[in-house]
């Protein structure tokens, strides 16, 4: 069966979803280690959230991007996630979507979130036909991400850079086996037909 060209695919349970960030190990390090942001972290910028695992791998070069050495994968509420996707706009313009560029960039103001689909990437970080959620959070949604939405944030460089070394050595089956089971994260069409186009 072929793979739908937009999908959320995501490490998740009945109550919450993984995504992948990268940071400095700074912000990384304590974050893992307390469990929410630290003071460091910039509550008035744009964060982007991503539930592939390998498409941060690609972002951050399995962690080797300077500033982006620390790994994080944070599980956060469903409901909080999919509250964001509600209230998110495609951060670019469509037509046929939004009435014209006006309206687009007006709905861009008033979101608290944005979406992105981008390739879907494969073990040699190759893109793929299919693509791959990304969400940007800004104002109230990333107030809500770091107070209320994130229960637990784990450093995976670990299982990172474990990954990339078995990728490197050519053992692709040994790397698959390793990675997040990501499997199709169920939206109400209502909520994602304006974010598939």
């Amino acid at each position: 069966m072929e793979e739908p060209q937009r999908m959320i695919r995501a490490l998740h349970t009945e109550s919450t979803i993984t995504v992948y960030q990268a940071y400095s190990p700074e912000i990384g390090l304590p974050a893992a280690r307390d469990g929410r942001f630290p003071a460091a972290w910039k509550r008035d910028r744009m964060t982007w959230i991503k539930p592939s695992f390998l498409w941060m791998m690609y972002r951050c070069g399995w962690g080797a991007k300077a500033g982006q050495e620390t790994v994080l994968g944070l599980e956060i509420r469903r409901e909080g996630f999919e509250w964001a996707l509600r209230d998110a706009c495609l951060s670019h313009y469509v037509r046929g979507l939004h009435a014209d560029q006006a309206d687009w960039k007006r709905q861009l103001r008033q979101a608290s979130a944005r979406v992105q689909w981008d390739p879907e990437r494969d073990l040699r970080l190759r893109p793929l036909p299919h693509r791959s959620l990304q969400l940007g959070l800004s104002g109230e949604a990333v107030r809500r991400y770091a107070d209320e939405w994130t229960v637990a944030i784990r450093d995976v460089t670990p299982l990172a850079h474990e990954i990339h070394a078995l990728v490197r050595a050519g053992d692709l089956d040994s790397a698959a086996r390793l990675l997040p089971q990501e499997r199709p994260y169920a939206v109400g069409d209502d909520v994602l037909a304006r974010l598939r186009v």
